[in-house]
């Protein structure tokens, strides 16, 4: 039999990383428990009520002050060195190495994927601080910080998991020296909570019109919210009426985008909520005239897959792998042009016929594509990783 461990290093709730992780987790459940056993290392508290509904065997490990000093200046000063020690000094690396696992996965990108020796898939989720340049990926010593940690991970791991062949190619492009073979391609798919029952005080917690365009970010800049708000106000010019409902936590990009709303006198057009239990977004979606979101990051997005697996139309930005996940379920358009977002946003609040055409395109991509296909398609990832030796 052999045996499988996974560290959970993401903030439970968080967005797209705990979501990811969630889809890992389920495909874990679904290997043959005749030819596999699963522990999990844990690193956040909140981890432990979920994986309660799982046959796991789980372990919560606290990372001290020391410890994590240790890590952060090893991956600088002295890796090789710090990778032949952690695990008699580091709680967490500790752990890995006495519970002596055929194979690990880390899911979350983080550093811990190969500060500690040991046969490993992990996650490169996005390299876009080489390809954008915004300030949450570029500032204040983020790209040394992610530069060091990519480097390492295309280095070191004996599996990459990337979203997309753009994203394999990125790698490849960004880390020359990288085993084309050792990248392999996993697709997002829908998070578990989207099929959820919706709700039943939704309609006493939220006051919503009946027809609205609908954008889920956090309000970092790369999310360009500004284009969207410059977009919203050349529709209006038609439709007055025009709604756009928000989520997501404020960032680096919320006053500034408040401001533009402000003075382009948007204020009664943009409803946001803020952020929103994972319960209550099915039925936004479903609600929903249709799904807008015009990033500047890539390769792919989880939302557009929400959205697909719901019926809801969309217009994303047609760059990096977006074309790639979402194929002909969606309007495209150059995040930078708000001619072209204002353009797809008009098509989209005018035209039933073309609502309905994106939505049925688009849940047929997702029945072609969900929890199913991404656990066969991991356990065949699992089954080549095993016979790789330790880095």
């Amino acid at each position: 039999m052999k045996r499988i461990g996974i560290l959970l290093n993401s903030e439970p709730y968080s967005g797209g990383m705990f979501q990811y992780n969630q889809s890992v987790i389920d495909a874990l459940d679904h290997l043959p428990k005749n030819e596999f056993k699963t522990y999990i290392i844990y690193t956040k508290k909140e981890w432990g009520n979920y994986l309660s509904d799982f046959d796991f065997e789980t372990r919560y490990i606290h990372t001290d002050v020391i410890s994590e000093l240790l890590s952060k200046v090893g991956k600088y000063l002295f890796l090789n060195t710090w990778r032949n020690v952690s695990s008699r000094i580091h709680p967490l690396y500790k752990c890995i190495r006495k519970l002596n696992l055929d194979i690990w996965i880390f899911p979350s990108q983080d550093e811990y994927s190969y500060q500690v020796k040991c046969n490993s898939i992990c996650a490169i989720h996005d390299l876009m601080h080489r390809y954008e340049k915004f300030p949450e990926i570029n500032g204040k010593g983020e790209f040394r910080n992610r530069e060091a940690l990519f480097s390492n991970i295309a280095k070191f791991s004996n599996i990459i998991l990337v979203d997309s062949l753009c994203g394999k190619e990125q790698v490849l492009e960004c880390y020359a020296n990288t085993e084309e073979a050792k990248i392999h391609v996993l697709p997002y798919i829908a998070p578990p909570y989207i099929f959820e029952q919706s709700a039943h005080d939704f309609d006493t917690k939220f006051e919503l019109p009946s027809k609205y365009l609908y954008y889920p970010a956090q309000f970092w800049e790369h999310k360009n919210h500004l284009n969207l708000f410059l977009a919203l106000s050349e529709v209006k010019k038609k439709h007055a009426d025009i709604k756009l409902v928000l989520v997501g936590s404020k960032k680096n990009g919320y006053d500034k985008a408040f401001s533009v709303i402000k003075d382009l006198e948007l204020v009664n057009n943009i409803i946001y909520l803020g952020y929103v239990e994972d319960k209550y977004i099915p039925t936004l979606y479903k609600r929903a005239r249709a799904l807008v979101m015009p990033t500047f990051f890539g390769p792919t997005n989880i939302p557009p897959l929400e959205a697909m697996a719901l019926g809801c139309p969309m217009a994303v930005s047609g760059i990096y792998g977006m074309k790639e996940q979402s194929k002909d379920a969606a309007l495209y358009f150059d995040p930078n042009s708000v001619t072209e977002i204002s353009h797809s946003l008009m098509r989209l609040w005018e035209d039933d016929l073309l609502c309905q055409e994106l939505s049925e395109k688009g849940y047929a991509i997702y029945q072609n594509w969900n929890q199913v296909q991404f656990n066969e398609k991991f356990k065949a990832i699992v089954e080549q990783a095993l016979t790789y030796s330790p880095a």
